[in-house]
C-alpha cells in the first residue's frame, strides 16, 4: 500500500460503511476499492451512489496528498456516467489528476469491476485550501 504516512487514522465514517480499501494515494493518482456486498441498491446492483462516493472520496484524498496535512479540500463538482452494473466481488476506482492549480484540482476516475469492465466514470472538481505560505507542487 503506497499512502502518506500522516494519512494514518483518516478515515470517513462513510467510507467505513462502505467499506473502503486505500491502495494508494498521491497527488496525482488514489486508488481504492469497496465490495459490492452491502452496496447495492433494491435489485441487487452496484448503487450508483457508492460509485460517487467512491469516486469522491479517492478525488479528495488524492487532492488532501497535494495540500498536506496542514491544507484542506472540499469537493465543488462531481459528474458520474453509470455504465454497467456490478454484481459481485469488488468495485475499484482510479483517480487521477486532469490538472492540480493553485485552487482547485480535477480529476477523472474510472471505476471498474473485478473483471475490468469500467462501472462507472467519473470527474470531480475539488477547492483546494493550501497551508499559508503554501504553493501548488504539481501542475
Amino acid at each position: 500500500m503506497n499512502v502518506p504516512d500522516w494519512f494514518a487514522g483518516l478515515s470517513s465514517p462513510l467510507d467505513e460503511k462502505l467499506g473502503v480499501e486505500l491502495l494508494e494515494v498521491t497527488p496525482n493518482r488514489a486508488v481504492g476499492r469497496a465490495p459490492v456486498a452491502g452496496n447495492t441498491q433494491p435489485f441487487g446492483l452496484w448503487h450508483g451512489g457508492a460509485s460517487c462516493v467512491l469516486a469522491e472520496g479517492l478525488a479528495s484524498l488524492a487532492a488532501a496528498a497535494e495540500v498536506g496535512p496542514r491544507g484542506a479540500v472540499t469537493g465543488v463538482d462531481i459528474n458520474a456516467t453509470h455504465l454497467r452494473p456490478a454484481r459481485e466481488g469488488w468495485v475499484t476506482g482510479v483517480a487521477t489528476a486532469i490538472r492540480i492549480g493553485g485552487t482547485l484540482a480535477t480529476y477523472d476516475i474510472s471505476l471498474t469491476d473485478d473483471a475490468g469492465e469500467q462501472v462507472c466514470a467519473a470527474r470531480i472538481t475539488v477547492y483546494l485550501k493550501r497551508a499559508p505560505g503554501a504553493g501548488a507542487t504539481t501542475s
